[in-house]
């Protein structure tokens, strides 16, 4: 532990020593003169030694003040220094993401160049994991998460809701076995995404099917996978039929490595969300990242499916 008298004590010596008034100090620090003289006071009462032969009209250093004053003046430029490192901290520098995998690899990398031509002295991390990151033993300034939008505690935006629908590689269309009609699935192997405890009514082949009308076909057949992502990649290589979340695809849809086969859609009652502590929304760096992630997530309609009744 330091031995460090108060600090307005020691801010009252040295302004007074600087300015050798006790007025001109009071007029710095926003205090009157009487309670530059109480500081000073407690301070050489504190230390056991006078910091001034004190005049009529004027103030003199004694030879131990001017021994130490340089000393206090650095000591408080440095501090102030600090603060100021931490101010701009908040405002630029580092921006820890913590995000769904899939969200990050199929959505948020492709958007992130815009982020950082707008805001150049943001610098993001992005942490994609499946674990749920503690903000502060992780060093987490923002998350975003799949599920129902219930975090207690914490601030929460909806990024936006899903809707999943079939997809595949363009080379099933016209294979072996083409891919025109519903009917044209029974030749095909599902894939499927395990969406855990998320929701009560996880969106599946099984719905999907009812929904279309689609009867007389084994939905419980085909891989499973724990992460949409590898889903995704492994309709891309043409090993099937996979029913996966439209934000996850845009892109590969955009560039051809994806289509749907059937322009119907189930809704899901899982969304991705941004979370984050209350506080964090104080840091400029959080805010703007926030507010941008959110309208970029509202002009991302490109390839929206129609929704089954």
């Amino acid at each position: 532990m330091r031995r460090l008298p108060p600090l307005k004590s020691l801010q009252a010596f040295e302004a007074s020593a600087r300015w050798l008034s006790f007025t001109k100090a009071a007029e710095e620090l926003f205090v009157t003169p009487a309670a530059i003289s109480q500081q000073i006071k407690q301070l050489e009462a504190y230390l056991g030694i006078p910091l001034f032969h004190r005049m009529t009209r004027a103030v003199q250093l004694t030879e131990e003040a001017r021994t130490v004053l340089p000393l206090v003046t650095e000591g408080f430029d440095r501090l102030a220094e600090a603060v100021e490192r931490l101010a701009l901290e908040e405002e630029t520098g580092l921006l820890t993401v913590s995000s769904a995998p899939t969200f990050a690899i199929k959505w948020l990398v492709h958007q992130l160049t815009d982020f950082s031509n707008r805001y150049p002295d943001i610098d993001v991390r992005l942490d994609a994991s499946l674990e749920t990151r503690d903000f502060q033993r992780d060093g987490i300034d923002v998350s975003i998460r799949l599920g129902m939008g219930d975090y207690p505690g914490l601030h929460v935006s909806r990024i936006f809701g899903e809707e999943v629908s079939p997809v595949c590689s363009p080379k099933l269309i016209k294979g072996a076995k083409p891919l025109v009609s519903l009917e044209d699935l029974r030749n095909h192997r599902l894939l499927h995404v395990e969406w855990g405890a998320l929701t009560l009514q996880s969106p599946d082949w099984r719905m999907w099917a009812k929904a279309a009308g689609l009867e007389d076909i084994d939905v419980k057949r085909g891989p499973r996978f724990t992460v949409e992502s590898m889903a995704i990649e492994a309709a891309i290589n043409g090993d099937g039929v996979a029913l996966v979340s439209h934000s996850a695809v845009v892109e590969d849809l955009k560039a051809g490595r994806l289509v749907r086969p059937f322009n119907l859609a189930v809704q899901s009652d899982i969304g991705y969300w941004l979370v984050c502590p209350h506080s964090h929304m104080r840091r400029a760096k959080v805010r703007v990242f926030c507010e941008w992630l959110l309208a970029e997530a509202a002009r991302d309609t490109t390839g929206a499916v129609p929704a089954l009744p």
